[in-house]
């Protein structure tokens, strides 16, 4: 399927490991031009590099984009931009009795405020030439809170509401913003959370694994690449009438009639 964005411009932030890397590589793949963004420069150019051999430029910007100072220079590269897509790391798992205000802020810095301060950085300039597409990393648990990772539950679903209300007030002047709800995919984000029970537990990553797919109906770790397949077609021509919507990618592991 053509998705009709090729020429478009589309910044990816966190986009060189992980889910950002597969959203990225499928919109270069519909030969979007990229701006990309990661902390890492090996990693980012190793990706900025296979963007480039789908035939669309790439800029590769290093930079924490959960600062101001990173995201003004990741902006300024960036220039007119027709599609965002907000990826941030998520907090470290933990229990509420542990946690402490500057974890808090920590978690809404990151998740929520920095894809805000982002899509009101590039959402005037979608407006005016009337035609725009955001789409937000953020979790399953917005769905369905995890409860060792109550950090990324309060700090992605403050995101999800600023969304919910600001999706239908751009709608009008032809920009879409939705959210992508990732459960477990075979990232470095999954390696981490299965490290971790290997280490509470005392058992191997091999079995940690298989108990975590045993409660997915799909009885598999999701891929990057279908992710970013999903992310591209958001950002297609074929998604202008997709407004403000929560879209679970976790092999059915939320349960849940609506």
């Amino acid at each position: 399927m053509d998705l009709g964005i090729r020429g478009k411009r589309a910044l990816v932030t966190a986009g060189s490991k992980g889910l950002g890397r597969g959203c990225a590589l499928a919109l270069a793949a519909a030969g979007v031009d990229l701006v990309i963004n990661a902390r890492g420069e090996a990693a980012l150019q190793a990706t900025a590099l296979e963007a480039r051999a789908l035939g669309v430029s790439v800029a590769a910007v290093v930079a924490d984009i959960t600062t101001e100072a990173g995201r003004a220079k990741v902006l300024q590269v960036a220039g007119q931009v027709d599609i965002l897509v907000t990826n941030a790391g998520g907090p470290p798992p933990g229990s509420w009795e542990n946690w402490g205000r500057e974890d808090y802020l920590a978690a809404i810095e990151a998740n929520m405020l920095t894809p805000i301060l982002l899509m009101k950085a590039v959402l005037p300039g979608m407006m005016a030439r009337g035609w725009g597409r955001v789409v937000n990393i953020t979790s399953q648990s917005v769905k369905a809170p995890i409860a060792a990772l109550g950090l990324s539950n309060a700090a992605r679903t403050g995101l999800t509401g600023f969304v919910a209300g600001a999706a239908r007030q751009v709608a009008p002047q032809g920009v879409t913003i939705n959210n992508l709800l990732p459960g477990i995919h075979d990232t470095d984000r999954a390696l981490s959370l299965d490290g971790g029970v290997v280490k509470a537990r005392g058992i191997t990553m091999e079995e940690a694994r298989a108990e975590r797919m045993a409660g997915i109906p799909a009885r598999r770790y999701g891929s990057a690449e279908e992710f970013g397949a999903t992310c591209a077609f958001l950002c297609s021509q074929h998604a202008g009438f997709i407004v403000g919507q929560n879209i679970l990618l976790d092999g059915g592991a939320t349960v849940s009639t609506l």
